[in-house]
């Protein structure tokens, strides 16, 4: 069983037991135990294929938060020839490692159409409005 999730715009081909980098996820998806539910789930293959649009309904992805930590320093150089004009920066990422726990499809619930009693406004109400005049 495999599934792809999306995360920070990014999107990753999972199976149970692996490990990912992944951008920097915001404290209210991480949940008391270091555990994060994914709901963005756009393809599922389990016993059958089951493809999002734009996501799987009813798709969960459990995952457990190892760590935080920095990605390597990038180096952005901009350079202007004939000009004198040099500029550095750098920037490091801020990223999470989870584990993949569980890949999980619930079961669908078919929900029943109740019929609701509707206002009458339409001729009954024309009707006692001609009366009255």
């Amino acid at each position: 069983m495999f599934a792809i999730l999306e995360s920070g715009s990014k999107q990753y081909k999972v199976q149970e037991g692996d490990i990912l980098e992944v951008e920097l996820l915001s404290e209210e998806k991480i949940t008391k135990g270091n555990s994060v539910n994914f709901d963005s789930i756009l393809l599922v293959q389990d016993k059958d294929l089951h493809i999002g649009q734009p996501f799987v309904e009813n798709a969960l992805i459990k995952a457990k938060v190892l760590e935080e930590f920095k990605a390597p320093k990038i180096i952005v150089f901009k350079k202007k020839s004939k000009k004198g004009y040099k500029k550095t920066r750098g920037h490091r990422q801020k990223l999470h490692k989870i584990q993949i726990e569980k890949i999980e499809m619930k079961a669908k619930t078919v929900k029943k159409a109740t019929a609701k009693a509707k206002p009458e406004t339409t001729e009954t109400t024309k009707e006692t409005t001609e009366e009255k005049e």
